[in-house]
């Protein structure tokens, strides 16, 4: 029978904020029912609420609890609304664009889609800023191609991908070189591997409160493009697979580099270590170089990827790099002017999302990291050596030696970690074990190499005995330990598979409480479709209250979840070394009615220094304010176009109103809003809002559509909305017809007190 949303949300809440927030939370003290009926009391309510933040919530579009209105005011006041092409932030406040795509930076420029921020203080009021860049708009093109000649002063030849037939070159190299399309292809490509990789810019703060640019000798750009062109800007690597790229004898293919790496590409999010360096994400490697890798680590040839000029996907076969060598953790020294990105081995080669650190005097180092991918798995790095001085860059040597594990979830909400070594042994996570019932796992094929995939459990429990494989080690092959455990890393979520690590809902950000000594996870989307190859544990991830409900249609009764943040806890007072956890879900994303918390898809975190969450959201672009004018006949997914443009939470930890989700940015149109960093002072809050209109460029003469949505009501009844949404985007100029330009920006109250 179908449950009522009042019914779900009071049990699913009155549970939760006894369990993880205890009886002083502000909602349990005022009473569920008083906000959920609204009224004088629940406004009563919120206005103490407000006095008690210092600062009011922005507006919104689907209603909340914490608004204070009575369902049928709900009705009213929420019957229309308009997005906003700009950053909205609470009254008070304001911010400044610091630097925007295209901008000089050293002997190159700002690059594309920023987005995680490593702040380091290098002065009072100065600051070194390391800022990843992700892509240059693989999910529309157009937009890049569009902008790129008003930002840039001058043309790209983009009208030759249109003479590509089928949009696919399957081996630039054998393309003619007398062919004027080679070469022009080959400038594409080197200006759009510029627009991806890092920048590192110096700042300070002015009089006023704003951060501006000082254009120090550090300023530098960390990308392929900088790379190919100076070979004094390859990046260096360290620890285990360092040894197989410098190995002569690779099954694969060698790109003759040894132990150095072609810069930078597809750097999502990151993490600032306590002793002042960056450590950048390589998420999405597979958007140019091939993921999987022959038994020794080596790689794929570049040509095993084409490139296709629809996308700009497969850059790797345009440069000859080696698939291998993308896909880490890369720390910078801000301070260096001639460090151009370390890769460290150590930490595993897969989709890199974050990073955070439990770093303790005379104890190892541990370095938590996501794999952003349906069933991508959570990892704990722990050093051989220990910490002397949290605050000394000696440390950095840490992450050259030690082990890598996976978490393996439990339902009871315990967990401990795996470790990555050739001596673990094989138990692959089972197809029945998942949401979507595929897993892939290395080929038992040793020689072949790379992965399969699987659809039944009594092929996946044969296929290694088989062969006699009983160890991790046994699928992997080196002249040595060390070779072995490097293709290991290098196959890192393979490996994991391999060993029953638990599908995670794509972990994205995570952020450690060193007082509390718990850390928190973002998992952005609970999916597991049908061709996916990996997706989330079932037993941890699905949701069972929809399993056999005959009254949800089939596309109600899709996998998307909202997403969800987790807390880990390292059992030994989260001790580093520890190889065991607790576990539980501190919030879950969806609409109000149904329980959920207001917003979907968790993205970036960020602690500031009472230990309160920060969230910003990443909803799909081409999803944002698409209109839902029938609730039963739409997608779960599609479903989130009510959420309007993307934002950013406050989420109190402690206190009367821990628990509790209040919105406090709202993006521009299309925008991801990212990066979420605060500065040491607490008075600035630095944000990154990437791809500004990608799927509908440039907003001509300040055009909009209005829209219906189908929304509910706090106590469930549906009601309609009519919304002003922009076409494209003009930010950050906010002038008619002006390209968007990604963007970062610090956010500061206009008294220059903290933020919080």
């Amino acid at each position: 029978m179908k449950k009522k949303a009042n019914d779900q949300f009071t049990l699913f809440d009155r549970r939760k904020f006894i369990k993880f927030f205890g009886l002083s939370s502000a909602m349990l003290t005022v009473g569920l029912d008083v906000l959920y009926s609204g009224g004088t009391k629940a406004q009563e309510w919120v206005a103490g609420m407000i006095k008690d933040l210092t600062w009011k919530p922005v507006a919104l579009p689907i209603p909340r609890l914490i608004d204070g209105l009575t369902p049928d005011e709900q009705i009213e006041f929420y019957s229309e609304y308009e997005a906003q092409d700009d950053l909205i932030l609470p009254e008070g406040f304001t911010y400044n664009v610091i630097a925007s795509w295209g901008d000089p930076v050293g002997d190159c420029r700002y690059g594309y889609n920023n987005d995680h921020i490593g702040f380091v203080e290098s002065g009072e009021n100065q600051a070194y800023l390391v800022v990843n860049h992700e892509s240059m708009d693989y999910d529309n093109l157009a937009t890049y191609l569009e902008t790129f000649p008003m930002v840039m002063g001058y043309a790209l030849p983009d009208h030759v991908l249109n003479e590509i037939k089928d949009n696919v070159i399957l081996d630039f190299s054998e393309m003619n070189d007398e062919d004027p399309k080679k070469e022009m292809i080959k400038s594409i490509a080197l200006e759009g591997a510029a627009d991806m990789g890092i920048s590192v810019i110096s700042v300070e703060r002015n009089n006023n409160g704003d951060w501006i640019r000082t254009f120090s000798e550090q300023d530098r750009r960390i990308s392929v493009t900088q790379a190919l062109k100076d070979p004094a800007k390859l990046s260096k690597s360290t620890g285990p697979a360092s040894s197989v790229f410098r190995k002569q004898n690779k099954i694969g293919f060698d790109d003759g580099l040894l132990d150095k790496c072609i810069g930078s590409f597809w750097n999502c999010s990151g993490g600032t270590t306590p002793w002042g360096t960056v450590i950048s994400a390589e998420e999405w490697l597979d958007a140019h170089v091939i993921y999987p890798v022959k038994a020794d680590g080596s790689s794929f040839p570049p040509t095993t990827m084409p490139f296709y000029t629809s996308t700009f996907n497969g850059l790797g076969n345009i440069f000859g790099l080696a698939g291998n060598k993308y896909g880490w953790g890369v720390e910078i020294d801000p301070e260096n002017k001639d460090d151009f990105g370390t890769k460290h081995t150590m930490l595993g080669r897969y989709r890199h999302e974050a990073f955070a650190f439990n770093c303790k005097k005379n104890k190892p180092l541990a370095v938590y990291a996501g794999d952003d991918t349906k069933g991508g798995h959570i990892y704990k790095m722990i050093s051989a050596g220990k910490v002397s001085n949290p605050k000394s860059k000696s440390n950095s040597k840490l992450f050259e030696e030690g082990v890598l594990h996976a978490a393996k979830f439990s339902k009871d909400g315990t967990g401990y970690w795996i470790p990555l070594t050739s001596d673990t042994i094989l138990d692959p996570v089972l197809p029945s074990g998942v949401i979507a019932g595929i897993v892939s796992l290395p080929n038992p094929d040793r020689v072949k190499g790379g992965i399969q995939t699987y659809t039944k459990d009594d092929e996946v429990r044969s296929i290694y005995q088989n062969k006699g494989f009983n160890k991790l080690g046994d699928l992997y092959l080196g002249d040595d330990d060390t070779e072995i455990q490097g293709a290991i890393l290098i196959d890192a979520h393979y490996a994991a598979n391999a060993v029953g690590a638990s599908g995670c809902p794509r972990p994205e950000d995570c952020e450690f409480d060193e007082k509390k000594g718990v850390l928190y996870f973002a998992c952005t989307a609970v999916t597991g479709d049908a061709d996916d190859s990996d997706s989330p544990d079932r037993e941890i991830f699905a949701w069972d209250d929809h399993e056999g409900n005959e009254n949800l249609t089939d596309h109600q009764n899709d996998s998307y979840r909202p997403g969800i943040i987790i807390k880990i806890a390292d059992d030994n007072d989260a001790s580093p070394e520890s190889l065991t956890f607790t576990w539980e879900t501190l919030m879950m994303g969806g609409e109000p009615a149904d329980g959920g918390a207001g917003w979907a898809n968790p993205d970036n975190l960020e602690l500031d220094d009472k230990g309160n969450l920060w969230m910003v959201t990443d909803i799909s672009s081409e999803v944002l304010n698409q209109p839902v004018i029938d609730r039963d006949k739409v997608s779960n997914s599609s479903l989130r176009g009510i959420y309007s443009n993307n934002n950013a939470w406050f989420i109190p930890t402690s206190g009367p109103y821990s628990g509790q989700s209040f919105p406090f940015a709202i993006g521009p149109t299309e925008t991801e809003l990212c990066g979420l960093q605060f500065s040491a002072d607490q008075r600035t809050l630095f944000l990154t809002p990437q791809h500004p209109g990608v799927f509908n460029g440039i907003r001509k003469d300040m055009a909009f559509e209005e829209r219906r949505f189908a929304l509910k009501t706090t106590d469930g009844r549906e009601f309609f909305q009519v919304r002003k949404v922009p076409i494209g985007s003009n930010w950050p100029s906010k002038e008619p017809n002006q390209p968007p330009r990604p963007s970062i920006v610090a956010v500061r109250r206009k008294n220059n007190k903290p933020i919080v």
